[in-house]
């Protein structure tokens, strides 16, 4: 590498000279002459602040059209993606194998289709007969919707060049796709992130909206870098257990919307149908109370749901190793909540194997859930049942204090749309939506009530 000059800039007329003096020959200045650092030749090759083409700025109230929003033709569909797909944007929807994201888009975009516009569906994982098969067990053969199989990104995107660009592009899935500019097998880290960037990018140009499918790993994440998430505009994850009919499909990230908001679909012999209540998926719907059984009315974005909390205290022989499973709930918050009951309550559980269940395989992540879950841990310790039709709701601190939670008011209204005539809860919520409502300020007050003190 070829060494760079040194030279010598006077601070006070700016006169260079190729070595160090005493004057400045210029201005005749004592001691003014300092070694001036120049730019290395690496950085003097890579130099990007000249040479490329200017950018015409615009300002943010620019007079520009809008984007439209089109609708999938699933409420519950658009509900999560905030109202429907944004022209030019690029989802990416990740789920467990056989959760039914195939059946999803492959009902979308048979509406979409439907509808009078150009969709092209690109297999990567089936044969084109295959996709046609499902499509005739839903009852969707008969969607004009352009359906290949391939892995080419190369050929799928000079294909697309040739016409217009379609209102919706589906890629099942991304780890199958490939580049030949790229080396490396389909999947892997490079070949992802070059196929993603390659589709998005033609997105971004044409005003095409693209799906992208994505795999997951063991432990439920997205397939692939990371930086997939962050190059496109909507993160959705689609969730449930295949035991149960039900799926959640649950927006991780929104560039055009909320986060946290889901759409619940439940699965049929025709693919996917919506549930608009599905709080009546996850209560059990007997009519008498059983102890340890308490119901929570969660909030899933703008979106009420009541589940039911089930708890089971199993007495051990002394000396006994206790047990604790929990199944929808996270282990560490119930470890912590049994150490408050222990602590502030005086209750005994460290002879006792617990056990934790969320109806209907709901996983909960509201922290609101800690009174709820308080509530049936007391009932099945005391064998008592909690009161009838009543809802229970509240954060839980260390101290034993209950805190208050978000939407309060919105959780009420829909317990008593279901009929719940009882609420429980902490203090502080306007009367006006208190009807039946009872505010604990302690953990202590609850025991209370359901030992039958209070």
């Amino acid at each position: 590498m070829a060494k760079s000059k040194k030279r010598f800039v006077c601070q006070a007329c700016g006169g260079v000279s190729p070595r160090w003096q005493g004057q400045c020959a210029d201005c005749a200045e004592w001691n003014t002459l300092v070694e001036d650092v120049p730019a290395t030749v690496f950085s003097q090759k890579h130099d990007l602040s000249r040479g490329g083409r200017a950018l015409a700025f615009e300002p943010l109230n620019a007079p520009t059209q809008l984007p439209v929003r089109k609708s999938t033709g699933l409420a519950e569909f658009d509900r999560a993606l905030g109202g429907g797909l944004v022209p030019g944007s690029a989802v990416l929807m990740g789920g467990d194998p056989g959760i039914g994201k195939s059946t999803l888009l492959l009902q979308t975009a048979a509406t979409i289709a439907r509808g009078g516009n150009d969709v092209v569906y690109v297999s990567g994982e089936e044969a084109a007969g295959q996709v046609r098969l499902r499509a005739s067990r839903m009852g969707l053969i008969d969607a004009p919707i352009r359906l290949a199989s391939e892995t080419s990104v190369r050929d799928i995107l000079t294909t697309l060049g040739q016409g217009d660009p379609p209102a919706l592009l589906v890629i099942d899935s991304i780890q199958t796709m490939h580049s030949d500019t790229i080396e490396g097998a389909p999947g892997t880290v490079s070949q992802v992130r070059g196929c993603a960037l390659e589709l998005i990018r033609y997105a971004k140009e044409t005003g095409c909206a693209v799906v992208l499918v994505g795999h997951v790993t063991k432990d439920g994440t997205i397939a692939g870098p990371r930086v997939l998430e962050h190059m496109v505009d909507v993160v959705m994850s689609f969730e449930g257990e295949r035991s149960h009919q039900y799926r959640i499909l649950r927006a991780l990230k929104n560039r055009f919307g909320a986060v946290d908001e889901i759409g619940v679909f439940a699965m049929a012999a025709e693919g996917l149908e919506e549930v608009a209540n599905p709080s009546l998926l996850f209560l059990s719907g007997r009519d008498q109370p059983l102890a340890g059984s308490a119901v929570f009315p969660a909030l899933e974005g703008t979106r009420p749901v009541l589940v039911e909390i089930q708890a089971l205290i199993v007495r051990l022989q002394s000396g006994a190793t206790p047990r604790r499973a929990v199944v929808g709930w996270d282990s560490g918050r119930l470890a912590m909540l049994l150490a408050v009951l222990e602590s502030r309550c005086g209750l005994n559980f460290s002879s006792a194997e617990v056990y934790l269940n969320i109806a209907g395989g709901y996983r909960l992540t509201d922290p609101a859930a800690d009174l709820a879950v308080a509530a049936a841990l007391v009932s099945a310790l005391a064998d008592k049942p909690l009161p009838d039709k009543a809802a229970w709701f509240g954060e839980v601190s260390l101290a034993g204090e209950i805190r208050p939670v978000a939407h309060a008011p919105l959780r009420l209204r829909e317990a008593a749309k279901l009929g719940f005539t009882r609420s429980f809860g902490p203090t502080g919520v306007k009367p006006e939506d208190a009807k039946g409502y009872r505010g604990f300020a302690a953990l202590a007050n609850l025991v209370d009530q359901v030992m039958g003190n209070a």
